[in-house]
């Protein structure tokens, strides 16, 4: 199980660092091959302003950085899309909600058999715990070496080390997000800075100002704060999103856990 475990991480592992690797590669393409086309430029020149009501030149203005946010932002759209795709399997096949007041009056009802048929048939981490739960409530059923109390305890063990092997894997990949949400907006400064340099270095040149690096420099500035913004605002979003996600399928598997536990104990003599 451990050499399982330690496999399937690093293949996820893999998996990030090859997802950077990729959108970065296919960011620096998109920003020389089809941002930076002189099409997109007045006479033909990238050197020239973007003509009017050109997004692709206006982007290609950021400068060298807009391929770094493109990255930062399109990895947080796939990582959305992971975590939303891992946490709906996490659910199981039907809808957790109803799955879980199923489970509580089966229990209630000391139908154990016909609640892990049910957990078999729901599937995912939620039904995972459950089920390790209420197998270890038959098998305390069975037992007459030990006292009430004892086979409780080994009930909420049982659940609590099930919930410990599951519930990690509803947050994975939430840091990448998180970490998104901060340094989308600190990259977004970097090409700011950089654009104001280049801005106030046109004021600096002598006789009149170059207006066309002027521009320039404006509008680096300008598309890379607004790409760190939507990238920090989008991340933000999915973190606090899958969160509030999380934390409502761990506390409905803790109140059927507790129902468990709970209706152990009023059936045991």
């Amino acid at each position: 199980m451990k050499k399982q475990s330690s496999l399937s991480e690093a293949l996820k592992s893999t998996f990030n660092i090859a997802a950077y690797l990729i959108v970065f590669a296919a960011a620096v393409w998109l920003y020389f091959n089809v941002l930076g086309d002189p099409s997109h430029f007045e006479g033909g020149n990238i050197e020239n302003n973007p003509k009017k009501g050109d997004y692709f030149g206006v982007i290609y203005k950021g400068g060298p950085i807009v391929p770094i946010l493109m990255t930062l932002a399109v990895v947080t759209i796939i990582f959305f899309i992971e975590r939303f795709i891992s946490i709906t399997i996490a659910k199981g096949r039907g809808n957790v909600v109803t799955f879980l007041q199923n489970i509580k009056s089966l229990v209630a009802e000391e139908k154990i058999d016909e609640a892990i048929v049910l957990c078999d048939k729901q599937r995912g981490s939620v039904a995972n715990v459950l089920r390790a739960g209420l197998q270890r409530y038959k098998a305390m059923k069975a037992e007459k070496n030990m006292t009430k109390d004892q086979k409780i305890l080994s009930i909420q063990k049982e659940l609590e080390e099930a919930s410990a092997l599951e519930t990690p894997m509803l947050s994975k990949n939430l840091v990448i997000l998180s970490t998104h949400a901060s340094i989308g907006v600190l990259v977004g400064l970097i090409g700011t800075v950089l654009g104001m340099i280049r801005a106030f270095a046109a004021l600096a040149t002598s006789g009149a100002p170059d207006a066309v690096a002027l521009s320039t420099g404006i509008s680096e500035a300008l598309v890379n704060t607004a790409i760190g913004i939507i990238t920090s605002t989008l991340s933000i979003i999915a973190f606090n999103t899958f969160n509030a996600m999380i934390d409502a399928i761990t506390y409905r598997i803790d109140e059927a856990g507790f129902t468990i536990v709970q209706a152990f104990a009023a059936s045991e003599k």
